[in-house]
């Protein structure tokens, strides 16, 4: 899978961009919306870089399709224009747009190849997900595919599949299967990573392009960190 950079101008890395889209490489601790901490998130940085790089004079319009959760990292798609937002969003809810994951987990998963099932109920409260063999009141169904693509030193890299977007799904799955991602401490890792991320990345993604037609295959560039490095070995 190629790995192109078209930008990497204060920290963001542009993977693609034309006059209706924008995709991002998401750093680990940016977050892709606008919360409660107040911290700038990517969005606004996004939206800066298309000011600066256009000359756009007043406010710049950038409609956020989807999210990562904080510590992850991997691509993140933008619209440019308010006309191409409602057909990305319509790409999701369909689900004509694939979307891969890594994961470096520790523990050997139970199958080289699997999918799983859970039902998933959200605590605000913690902003956790559980993961229920069976339903229960309030949770949503949860499917996704994993398969081991390698195995490192201490740890397992899993590619991954979802089938449905729940609240912290990848995170509560492969935990409740007995396979924490690194790093992720919320959901039964030993121990944080010193960056605050957990190991987890968005990693390629391909869709049509809702006005051109034509097919966009992006793959985001792994963080620079030894664990990520050696699977590229």
């Amino acid at each position: 899978m190629a790995e192109k950079i078209l930008s990497n101008k204060n920290n963001l890395q542009i993977l693609f961009e034309d006059n209706h889209i924008i995709i991002v490489n998401k750093r680990a601790g940016d977050i892709v919306q606008g919360d409660k901490t107040g911290d700038k998130p990517l969005s606004e940085v996004v939206k800066s870089y298309i000011k600066d790089k256009y000359n756009k004079p007043g406010n710049v319009y950038l409609g956020v399709v989807h999210r990562l959760d904080r510590p992850t990292t991997g691509l993140v798609i933008f619209a440019k224009t308010s006309k191409v937002l409602p057909r990305l969003n319509a790409l999701f809810v369909s689900k004509d747009i694939d979307k891969t994951y890594w994961a470096i987990v520790k523990n050997t998963p139970p199958k080289t190849e699997d999918s799983l099932t859970h039902w998933l109920k959200k605590n605000p409260k913690n902003n956790k997900s559980s993961a229920y063999i069976k339903e229960v009141k309030d949770s949503k169904k949860a499917v996704l595919h994993y398969k081991l693509l390698k195995k490192l030193d201490n740890y397992f890299l899993l590619e991954v599949n979802l089938e449905t977007g729940r609240h912290h799904q990848i995170r509560s799955q492969l935990s409740t299967m007995g396979c924490p991602i690194k790093g992720d401490l919320k959901y039964g890792f030993d121990r944080s990573n010193p960056d605050g991320s957990i190991h987890l990345h968005a990693r390629h993604i391909t869709f049509i392009h809702p006005v051109k037609n034509e097919p966009i295959n992006i793959t985001a560039p792994l963080p620079n960190d030894p664990v990520w490095d050696a699977c590229n070995g």
